[in-house]
C-alpha cells in the first residue's frame, strides 16, 4: 500500500466518524440549537469546528496545492479558515455535510495528481514554512481529528447541559 492509500484511508476513517458525529446532532431534538452552542464565551461552536474542517481541505485543494484550479464556497472561506472567528450564523446540516462532502472530493482530486516521488516536494504554499507534500498530508489527517475532537466534546457538553 503506498503512503497515498494509508493516508487517503485514514481520511476516510476520520470523515466517518465526522460524519457520524453529524449524524447525531441531526437526530437530537434541536439540531440548530446543538450546533450553535459554545462551551464559552468566544469559543466555537459545533457547526464551526465541522465547516472549518470542510472548508479547510477546499483551501488545501486549491489555494495551497494546485493554485489554477478555481476554489468552491469561496464565499464561505473567511468565516471559517484558519485565524477566523465563529459568527451566530449557524450552518444548517445538511450544508455542512455538502461542504465536507464537496471539499473532500476536491482534496482527493488534487491528491491524484501527485505521486510517490512528490512526497518530499516543498509546495510552493509551504516554502516559507518547509514543508513537504509529506508534512502537509500528515497535516490534513491530524486537522481534521483535532476538529471533530473538539466538536465531540462540544456536543457532550451540550448534551449533558440540556
Amino acid at each position: 500500500m503506498s503512503t497515498f492509500e494509508t493516508l487517503i484511508d485514514l481520511y476516510e476513517f476520520n470523515r466517518a466518524r465526522t460524519l457520524g458525529l453529524l449524524d447525531r446532532v441531526k437526530q437530537g431534538a434541536d439540531p440548530i440549537a446543538a450546533l450553535g452552542w459554545r462551551p464559552g464565551e468566544g469559543r466555537a461552536h459545533v457547526a464551526w469546528q465541522l465547516m472549518h474542517i470542510g472548508v479547510t481541505e477546499e483551501i488545501f485543494a486549491t489555494e495551497r496545492l494546485c493554485p489554477d484550479k478555481d476554489g468552491a464556497f469561496t464565499e464561505l472561506w473567511p468565516r471559517f479558515r484558519g485565524g477566523s472567528s465563529p459568527d451566530e450564523e449557524i450552518t444548517s446540516p445538511d450544508e455542512i455535510r455538502r461542504v465536507l462532502t464537496d471539499g473532500r472530493e476536491h482534496l482527493l482530486d488534487t491528491l491524484s495528481r501527485f505521486g510517490e516521488a512528490n512526497l518530499g516536494d516543498i509546495p510552493e504554499a509551504f516554502k516559507e514554512r518547509g514543508l513537504t507534500l509529506l508534512n502537509v498530508l500528515h497535516i490534513l489527517g491530524w486537522h481534521e481529528a483535532h476538529h471533530q475532537g473538539q466538536a465531540h466534546i462540544t456536543l457532550n457538553l451540550y448534551n449533558a447541559q440540556s
